[in-house]
């Protein structure tokens, strides 16, 4: 099969468009009809169909797209690996994880590892949706459970409870509950309980609705959760990461915890010698690793 057919049929596949793909390829809008038009010929098969809003792919398009697109990405794993030096970290790097952690944790410590790798872009990628590593659609993880995906290399990073903090203003406002039953005299802010979360997280949040807090806030991320802490708004279920950071927020009801959510980062098999993702991997862990010191110093003192 001709390469460069295929390699024009995903750019038209992609962009839905003669014209818009011509233009990524720096070829004629002509140029790219011909070439479609004999991939068409040697498959004998139809493979878009012609809209006035633009191109929709057939079945058989379908199929074909979902081949050149894996081999796309194949082939960005492969030209990525190339590009790894011996001596520097360049490049791209694909970075997935949840909002929570990214926003929270993680993007206020990017200017420390830009220090140490400016030639770096990272592109981060905030959502619940679990990535396909292993097709590129990232290429490092870190998850709130170890992933299930195979030919992954993974590696535990921590472990991680929610817990229940409020604001100094808050509690000389309104004091702080002694027991769970004392929850009934405030506002309890959380997880929506239909957004996408750990099931830890979930069950504490179940528990803890079972004595009836007056009033409710729910968020459908953490930082929104934060967000309401931090305006004294009420009692926040929080992951433990956060208080290294906002250490001014008491703990109430220490002993109130979800079971521990454990915090894996992971990467594809094939990106094993991959001097970005081993930057990456070294960076995170050590940051992991001051934040435990920095705890214990504070224990002692």
């Amino acid at each position: 099969m001709d390469w460069d057919k295929l390699r024009v049929f995903h750019a038209v596949a992609d962009a839905g468009s003669l014209t818009h793909a011509g233009e990524r390829l720096n070829l004629s809008q002509s140029a790219v009809s011909r070439q479609i038009r004999g991939l068409e010929e040697s498959l004998g098969a139809t493979l878009f169909h012609r809209h006035a809003r633009g191109l929709i792919l057939t079945e058989q398009g379908e199929l074909l797209f979902d081949a050149t697109r894996a081999m796309s990405k194949r082939v960005d794993a492969a030209a990525a690996r190339i590009r790894d030096s011996e001596e520097e970290v360049f490049g791209e790097l694909r970075v997935t994880t949840t909002t929570g952690f990214g926003s929270l944790w993680l993007v206020p410590r990017l200017a420390k590892f830009y220090a140490q790798y400016p030639d770096l872009k990272i592109d981060l990628m905030l959502e619940e949706r679990v990535l396909d590593l292993p097709m590129r659609e990232a290429d490092v993880a870190i998850r709130m459970k170890e992933p299930s995906q195979a030919d992954l290399i993974r590696k535990r990073l921590m472990g991680v409870r929610m817990c229940l903090y409020a604001s100094p203003e808050y509690i000389r406002a309104h004091g702080a509950p002694e027991r769970l039953e004392d929850l009934a005299g405030h506002r309890l802010l959380c997880q929506n309980p239909r957004a996408p979360q750990v099931s830890a997280g979930a069950s504490l949040v179940a528990q803890l609705m079972t004595h009836q807090p007056f009033s409710t806030l729910t968020v459908n991320n953490y930082f929104g959760v934060l967000q309401g802490v931090l305006a004294s708004l009420g009692i926040g279920v929080l992951p433990q990461y956060l208080m290294y950071d906002f250490p001014d927020l008491h703990q109430v009801l220490p002993d109130v915890e979800s079971t521990e959510v454990p915090v894996f980062l992971a990467y594809p098999e094939e990106l094993r010698q991959s001097r970005r993702i081993a930057a990456f991997r070294d960076f995170v862990q050590g940051e992991i690793i001051l934040q435990r010191r920095q705890r214990r110093d504070a224990a002692t003192e």
